[in-house]
């Protein structure tokens, strides 16, 4: 079974890949419903309703308002990878990460240029600190490798009638070790992050939950207390994340939440 998942989405991906060679701007729009499907699949084979495609999470319900700075967000529904201790390179490879996302992002100071490309704004009818412009095609491509090139969201703020750029996140599959996150950005400069134990409504349920048990700023924080309370318990919602603003001045300030 295994084998015949990682065979299905090389196939979808090839496809994919042709896509973009072939029509370049349109492929959000016209990769095939097969392939969006898998998209929603992690590299384990979990699918999007197991795992909530945090790329659609609902930050307007606390979720980046909990995570800046990050230092002050160390609760019980979120998880931090370990800084370590600066390796020789460290710094010039996270240096380059940055200088290459900022080069990329240049055009995309226009939003609408973002949209061409197929990055989605989630929920713009809605007053975000960040407004997250999500990629699906890069995200996941994003699940086998890294180019700091292909920011999986692009964050923006408000801007009268538009939007600013602020910076990007990338994503990577939720059970990558330390060691493969740390292969894509150095963890002595950054953290990347997860969203962990979260209670949530189950979908048609009668029984009412409120909104102060549930999800990424609920008070319930346990599977037992989750079920006890009638709610569906997701021990982590999507995978790791990382947030970068290679505008900023500082190694602290590109590197935060």
């Amino acid at each position: 079974m295994a084998g015949q998942g990682i065979r299905k989405s090389t196939r979808c991906l090839r496809f994919s890949l042709g896509i973009v060679v072939a029509f370049s701007g349109s492929l959000f729009f016209l990769v095939g419903g097969s392939c969006l499907a898998q998209a929603g699949e992690s590299a384990q084979g979990e699918s999007t309703d197991q795992s909530m495609d945090m790329d659609r999470h609902d930050h307007a319900e606390g979720t980046v308002d909990m995570m800046v700075p990050h230092q002050k967000h160390l609760g019980p529904h979120m998880k931090w990878t370990l800084l370590r201790t600066a390796n020789a390179g460290d710094a010039e490879r996270a240096d380059q990460i940055v200088q290459t996302l900022r080069q990329v992002l240049g055009k995309y100071r226009d939003y609408r240029v973002a949209m061409g490309d197929g990055y989605v704004p989630l929920h713009p009818e809605r007053t975000p600190k960040h407004y997250h412009f999500a990629n699906k095609q890069r995200r996941f491509l994003a699940k086998i490798r890294f180019d700091p090139a292909e920011p999986t969201a692009l964050l923006y703020k408000k801007a009268g009638d538009g939007y600013e750029l602020e910076g990007a996140m990338y994503t990577a599959p939720r059970d990558m070790s330390e060691d493969q996150l740390n292969e894509r950005v150095p963890l002595s400069v950054a953290q990347w992050h997860a969203h962990v134990n979260l209670c949530f409504q189950p979908d048609g349920s009668r029984r009412r939950m409120t909104r102060k048990q549930l999800g990424l700023k609920g008070t319930i924080a346990t599977e037992s207390e989750c079920l006890q309370a009638g709610g569906r318990f997701v021990p982590q919602a999507g995978g790791w994340m990382i947030h970068v603003y290679p505008f900023e001045d500082t190694s602290a300030k590109i590197w935060t939440h």
